[in-house]
């Protein structure tokens, strides 16, 4: 203790910015008293971050970006490197659990209006955090140079060629080859190391550094109310927030706990989770000559790639389906224009409302069901001897057709003033 408070006048006398900084967005961060357990996510993300950047240097260590070593390496890190097998396990478990938590933290935003002015970039700086996240897990879905990794890669990187005019070229400029080789990989390798970590370090930090000048959001959906609460201590503090430290830091050590509890039995007991998490296709070396029965990706792209699958070809092009899985990505970029509502929280917004939010979530989940291919199994297991493509398709377009409808509908649905809504509060509510 007395080295510790020797060091720190120390230290201040230095880098006098490193205390106000600390001081700027711990103690001195006042935020709304009433958050629930929709806001350990946000946590729960930055431990992963951390997971996945530390597992990954280690991993670098010993992989070979080549196409005829790649898969090799991979396996002498499982079998032959100590505790590589458990490193490989934390990294691919990490990946899933980052999207589980991406998921439930968007959905937080989507229930209590954290999109709304004055969050406008908040918003926007987490939905480019998630876009990288997806290019960052698709570069690193292909390294392990599995079969599945291999027609993966073929395929996503061919719907470039739908472009006009420079399609094909676009293709060949990402591959870097005709097919997938070591071109690909090292240029895939490099991305996924070194340029697409940092940026996404710097839109984490952008993201919350933003989030800290306006405010975090609440589920009330109202704005902590300014002035003194009249204790001595805190004399300017506003008078319904609370120090971020030490109160919110004890909650959220307390989630990430729990959190690494659950990955932790993942990892050790069922670190496939039956396939969706690692495939068992990708434990098949890489093969252009033997392609899987069903290419799909890893589960947290299915949903996007549903929407791909259900849109119709059109003149014997898939532009339309293309370009209607990248909309499905950037509408959630214009949701803070798209949705005109007053009322941020879904506690005092319309019926209109809350339905057409719980049907996108169903329909999100629903399409996750078809690009993961279990629609169909359904379908064939509970009607056996029916048109299964047809029904599948129906399905899937019925849930394409709700998730831009949530969007078609808020865009209808709050410009026109249909929204009927409840009395907002003055204050947040209690703890």
């Amino acid at each position: 203790m007395n080295m510790l408070a020797r060091f720190r006048p120390w230290m201040d006398a230095r880098a006098p910015g490193l205390d106000r900084m600390a001081r700027k967005h711990l103690t001195e961060y006042y935020a709304p008293k009433n958050f629930n357990f929709w806001y350990y996510f946000g946590t729960c993300n930055l431990v992963v971050l951390a997971n996945q950047i530390v597992t990954g240097i280690f991993l670098a260590m010993n992989y070979t970006p080549t196409a005829e070593g790649a898969f090799d390496s991979v396996e002498y890190i499982m079998r032959d490197v100590e505790w590589g097998w458990l490193i490989r396990y934390m990294h691919s478990t990490g990946a899933s659990l980052f999207f589980v938590a991406v998921f439930l933290h968007m959905t937080r935003g989507l229930m209590y209006g954290s999109y709304k002015k004055p969050r406008e970039l908040v918003w926007i700086l987490g939905m480019l955090v998630f876009a990288v996240l997806m290019a960052e897990a698709f570069l690193g879905y292909v390294l392990p140079w599995g079969n599945m990794s291999f027609w993966g890669a073929k395929v996503i990187i061919s719907l470039f060629g739908t472009i006009p005019v420079i399609g094909n070229a676009l293709v060949e400029w990402i591959m870097g080859d005709y097919l997938p080789a070591t071109a690909t990989l090292n240029r895939f390798f490099a991305l996924h190391v070194i340029a697409l970590p940092l940026a996404l370090l710097l839109l984490v930090v952008l993201h919350i550094l933003a989030l800290h000048e306006v405010g975090s959001n609440n589920p009330d959906g109202v704005e902590i109310k300014k002035g003194p609460r009249g204790n001595h201590w805190d004399a300017g503090a506003p008078a319904d927030g609370i120090p971020f430290h030490p109160y919110y830091t004890v909650h959220d050590i307390f989630a990430a706990l729990f959190f690494i509890t659950v990955a932790a039995f993942i990892v050790f007991f069922t670190p496939t989770m039956g396939g969706w998490f690692l495939e068992r296709d990708n434990f098949v070396p890489a093969n252009y000559l033997a392609t899987p029965s069903h290419i799909k990706p890893v589960w947290y792209f299915t949903p996007f790639y549903a929407v791909l699958r259900m849109i119709p070809s059109f003149s014997g092009t898939a532009v339309w389906g293309v370009l209607a899985m990248f909309g499905s990505i950037a509408l959630l970029f214009l949701l803070p224009w798209i949705d005109r509502g007053k009322v941020r929280s879904v506690r005092f917004r319309g019926t209109g409302f809350r339905v057409a939010l719980g049907v996108f979530v169903l329909s999100f989940v629903g399409l996750g069901l078809v690009g993961s291919g279990v629609s169909a199994d359904v379908i064939q297991t509970v009607f056996p001897g029916v048109d299964v493509t047809a029904w599948e398709n129906l399905f899937g377009r019925l849930m394409v057709g709700g998730y831009f409808g949530y969007f078609v509908f808020l865009w209808v649905y709050t410009g026109l003033g249909l929204e009927s809504t409840r009395p907002v509060p003055q204050r947040v509510s209690g703890h």
